[in-house]
């Protein structure tokens, strides 16, 4: 019989092991606040999520941004979520500080050479004059951000709503929900 990290293990009626309980959160990740439980981090995850430091956090968002984590304490779940060989989806939602041309949108869809590496191609969508929606499989760090100021535009919002099938929904800055996974 093959045993699982999730098993529990008895020998002659004694637990050795208790089964893992895993649990799933999607956490509305207000601006301001840093994407770490590490508690030298001034304004980290800890102060508006009130669980434990075995918790693992799936795609990171920087202080400036807010929206969508999924927070778990099942890090083999959460690495197979993030890890950008996986191509899962991460959308967001982008306002910028000045009018969005179809120019902008196309190139934006097209992959940037942010400097060190040149993004995938993505779905872009514009919503509004300064507003446009973006759909990553990977996630470098301040991608978004850097994209757009090689383009000549900076970001003024940058919100998560999306990773993969789970959604921020209806969640407020600082709620997060409970979820289970099927």
């Amino acid at each position: 019989e093959i045993i699982h990290e999730e098993d529990e293990l008895c020998l002659e009626g004694q637990i050795i092991k208790p089964a893992t309980q895993y649990e799933y959160y999607a956490l509305y990740k207000p601006t301001g606040i840093e994407s770490s439980f590490y508690n030298l981090i001034e304004d980290n995850l800890s102060k508006v999520f009130p669980f434990n430091d075995s918790f693992f956090v799936a795609g990171r968002l920087d202080k400036a941004s807010e929206g969508l984590l999924i927070i778990s304490n099942n890090g083999k779940w959460v690495n197979a979520l993030t890890r950008a060989d996986a191509y899962k989806e991460k959308e967001y939602e982008v306002e910028v500080d000045q009018q969005i041309s179809d120019e902008f949108i196309e190139a934006m869809g097209k992959g940037v050479d942010i400097g060190f590496y040149v993004t995938r191609p993505c779905m872009v969508s514009k919503i509004t004059s300064h507003v446009f929606n973006i759909v990553l499989t990977e996630g470098k760090n301040k991608q978004i951000r850097r994209m757009c100021k090689k383009l000549g535009f900076k970001v003024t919002r940058l919100k998560r709503t999306r990773i993969d099938k789970f959604y921020l929904a209806d969640l407020k800055a600082l709620e997060y929900r409970k979820f289970l996974l099927t």
